[in-house]
């Protein structure tokens, strides 16, 4: 497959779409490690050369799913592998931690578990609110220069914190939600990192499934699913959002893809790179082919229409969760 490829940062390029692998670890359904060491193995195949993983996913699991997958492939010197530090499962949820002294440590554990010795991207993972940005990012600079990391990102981090943490080292990437039905950061945020040419990614772009159209009931999802417990997958927010993903799905058959490879389409026209999460060669494949849906003019004009801003129903995060990300 021909993947085009978009420059991050200079020096940092990247497949126009990258592989997320969150969902590998926990949150959707049973893990099965096996099948997603293949669909990061097939996604190198294919050409989507950048993987995204977290220390917080499964509490270091994902990360050490990603590291045996790189290594039964000899993959290390053929991905841009990117992870995250900042964020700690705890017993009742997370809690952030954006010390200096936590971020070493975090790093040194990551790439233990990824059995490399640099990430090619390292992000904080979230802005805690008691560290000053300033001493997270000279943290991450520090990592920089000992050569354990090639360059560093922010992740859910407002437009001022962008600018602030960009003063102390150059932030090369932001990585916040963003898709159809999240676009929040179209005001602010987006607009800053154009400004200050920080590359973009943007996470959930399928907002946790919904956007894939197969989601029509919470009697869909797995008693134990995360989305559950999301304000968009409420019964009522799920009625009103399900309608307009239907909508958007008969601009999808018109142009011959699928409702969520319509989606990412759609984000790729927007100049970012989307990281849809897959835990299956299947899906992976499925969401990879929205790289050849060519969407005119007029097309997105249409998905305007039926999408604004503010259209969809429900936060992302449960009130309680919504200190963790900054949203402007």
């Amino acid at each position: 497959m021909d993947v085009p490829r978009r420059e991050l940062a200079k020096g940092l390029e990247v497949s126009a779409l990258g592989l997320g692998c969150m969902g590998m670890a926990e949150f959707y359904g049973d893990r099965n490690d096996p099948e997603s060491i293949a669909t990061i193995h097939r996604s190198v195949d294919l050409g989507v050369d950048f993987i995204d993983t977290a220390d917080m996913y499964g509490d270091g699991v994902s990360e050490q799913i990603v590291g045996k997958a790189l290594r039964t492939g000899g993959l290390r010197d053929k991905v841009v592998l990117a992870t995250k530090g900042g964020m700690i499962r705890t017993p009742t949820g997370v809690e952030l931690d954006g010390s200096p002294a936590h971020l070493h440590k975090a790093i040194d554990a990551s790439l233990a578990r990824l059995g490399t010795d640099h990430v090619d991207l390292y992000y904080l993972h979230r802005i805690d609110p008691i560290v000053p940005v300033e001493e997270s990012v000279g943290a991450l600079s520090e990592i920089v220069r000992a050569g354990k990391a090639r360059f560093i990102g922010l992740s859910e981090a407002g437009a001022e914190t962008v600018r602030r943490a960009h003063a102390v080292h150059p932030v090369s990437v932001l990585q916040t939600e963003y898709s159809l039905a999240s676009r929040g950061v179209e005001d602010k945020i987006l607009p800053t990192c154009r400004e200050l040419g920080i590359g973009f990614v943007a996470w959930g772009p399928l907002s946790r499934g919904l956007l894939g159209g197969q989601i029509l009931t919470d009697e869909d999802l797995a008693t134990d699913d995360l989305r559950r417990f999301l304000p968009r997958f409420e019964p009522d927010n799920l009625a009103v959002n399900g309608a307009i993903v239907a909508r958007l799905g008969e601009i999808a058959l018109e142009k011959g893809c699928s409702t969520a490879q319509l989606a990412l389409a759609w984000l790729l026209a927007q100049g970012v790179v989307p990281i849809p999460g897959s835990q299956t060669r299947r899906d992976f494949e499925e969401n990879t082919a929205a790289l050849h849906v060519d969407l005119t003019p007029a097309d997105l004009a249409r998905i305007e229409t039926v999408a604004p801003p503010g259209a969809f129903a429900g936060e992302r995060f449960p009130a309680g969760l919504m200190h963790l990300v900054e949203d402007e």
